[in-house]
């Protein structure tokens, strides 16, 4: 919901979209919704694998779903869900792509709800690595986070107003058939949603 969201309210402003193929349960699930959002908006999309992560990294993300933990967002059991620096290695691989391309950013849409779990989603690490990206490219490439103290709901009513179909969106953790509805990215959809006044068309296991 966050990437799509940003992805069309700076739709004028993106050369190319990057998704990582990294080993986790939902990237099945998401890739082709990502790839429908940008041919809908004619934005450029590349895929990039990184399946050293699901070989080599621990995370709940990387197991298989039956690892996945149920309950909010924001409670203590989803720390399992953290894939080690997994922003901080994209996001290099962005500034360099970045950089290749004669281009100035690179965008991210971590929100305020990722603050309590993900390190890699904080405004302190935004301010960092945004700061290395600077300094370490020629052009001084710059990250750009606008969503970083937003929150999901918020992420929702900015969808809503640019007519985002968050119906091809796909959030949960375990990448079944359809979503979970048990997981915290699936309590956090259902929860935005409601919040912003959208129907929610999402499948439901429950």
């Amino acid at each position: 919901m966050d990437s799509v969201t940003l992805l069309y309210q700076e739709k004028e402003r993106i050369a190319v979209a990057l998704s990582f193929d990294y080993g986790s349960n939902h990237n099945c699930k998401e890739l082709p919704f990502a790839r429908w959002h940008c041919e809908q908006l004619g934005i450029e999309h590349v895929v990039i694998s990184l399946e050293f992560m699901g070989r080599l990294f621990k995370s709940s993300l990387l197991s298989g779903d039956d690892a996945i933990p149920e309950g909010h967002y924001e409670a203590e059991n989803m720390k399992s869900t953290v894939v080690p620096f997994r922003n901080g290695i994209m996001l290099s691989i962005a500034a360099g792509m970045a950089e290749s391309r004669d281009l100035k950013y690179v965008m991210m849409a971590n929100h305020g709800g990722d603050h309590a779990i993900y390190p890699d989603c904080r405004p302190e690490f935004v301010k960092a690595m945004s700061e290395a990206t600077r300094t370490g490219t020629y052009p001084g490439i710059e990250l750009l986070c606008p969503f970083t103290n937003m929150t999901k709901g918020d992420i929702a009513r900015r969808g809503k107003e640019l007519g985002v179909d968050y119906s091809k969106t796909w959030s949960c953790y375990r990448g079944g058939e359809k979503h979970c509805g048990k997981c915290g990215t699936c309590v956090e959809r259902r929860e935005a949603l409601a919040e912003a006044g959208i129907e929610d068309k999402t499948s439901y296991d429950v």
